[in-house]
């Protein structure tokens, strides 16, 4: 099997695990890879990712122009932005999954950092995630929010839409956004119940023993 059909596959098979969980669900979501050539496959606008075709994907050049497959995701600008400002980017994933955006309503998260100290997993795969304002499906405006990070963040949240996570690899990339979604989960279901969070120096030695980007 040639790289490049490695890679179709893996996508399909990623993304169907994702949906089959119920961390994505109808045609909602978008995932793609980096390629050798600068260009990127892509997920088709409109498809499920319970459904994916590998032959069917979008291949798309440096420039985000269609070379193969069906139309990209309208979220082409998302993924090409994280990919022109985080050189170590191999893979980026977009979910509608419930509990983060549940979490990005709540009118107390702290925007720079939304998610709660909870356990070490979270800094460790995402270091802090970005609360981004809510911007419409497809905007142009969504790439420009992330170049104005200027490469400082591999995960964000998109307000009321759900969350962006860019991976040195796709399997970096899913593990990560699944510990996103977890997060979130036992962050709505500790809400108000106090819980102990891990204190600012627990969290200082969990950023200095694995190397976590912390801006």
């Amino acid at each position: 099997m040639s790289e490049m059909a490695r890679l179709r596959e893996a996508m399909v098979e990623f993304a169907r695990s994702l949906f089959d969980r119920g961390l994505t669900h109808g045609s909602t979501g978008n995932v793609s890879v980096r390629l050798e050539d600068g260009g990127a496959l892509v997920s088709p606008t409109g498809s499920s990712f319970g459904k994916l075709d590998p032959a069917r994907l979008s291949r798309l050049d440096r420039d985000g122009n269609l070379i193969d497959g069906d139309k990209p995701t309208k979220e082409v600008p998302l993924h090409k932005a994280f990919y022109e400002t985080r050189s170590s980017a191999g893979a980026v994933v977009h979910l509608h999954s419930c509990h983060s955006v549940a979490l990005s309503m709540m009118p107390d998260v702290d925007p720079d950092d939304m998610l709660p100290a909870l356990t070490p997993y979270a800094i460790m795969q995402l270091g802090k995630v970005k609360l981004l304002p809510f911007i419409l499906p497809g905007d142009p405006a969504m790439g420009e929010a992330i170049r104005g990070l200027a490469g400082k963040r591999s995960a964000v949240m998109l307000a009321n839409h759900g969350p962006v996570v860019a991976g040195k690899d796709l399997a970096a990339a899913v593990n990560a956004i699944e510990e996103l979604e977890a997060t979130a989960r036992l962050a709505l279901i500790t809400r108000g119940l106090g819980p102990r969070l891990l204190s600012g120096e627990d969290v200082s030695r969990v950023v200095r023993q694995f190397d976590v980007e912390w801006e």
